[in-house]
């Protein structure tokens, strides 16, 4: 799978995950915003993350994510680990 292929795939399961206009969800866009997460909701996205992409993600990684460009590096880099 391609990086673009892997971003197609992030980008329409958070759309379909958190009733977002698909459209919205940008690189540059703030993802917390963008999907309007609380602290529950961030308890789906690492639960999410853990059963589609197969590793896990801790509070310290989700410090250093405010766009969706930095999710997508997230999930790319731990996938190819």
């Amino acid at each position: 799978m391609t990086n673009e292929e892997i971003i197609e795939e992030i980008r329409f399961t958070l759309a379909e995950e958190f009733e977002v206009d698909v459209e919205l969800i940008q690189p540059d866009a703030l993802l917390m915003q963008t999907l309007d997460l609380d602290s529950l909701d961030l308890v789906d996205m690492v639960v999410l993350i853990e059963k589609n992409y197969g590793f896990n993600v801790t509070g310290q990684d989700f410090e250093k994510i405010k766009t969706f460009q930095d999710f997508y590096d997230l999930v790319i880099e731990r996938k190819q680990m």
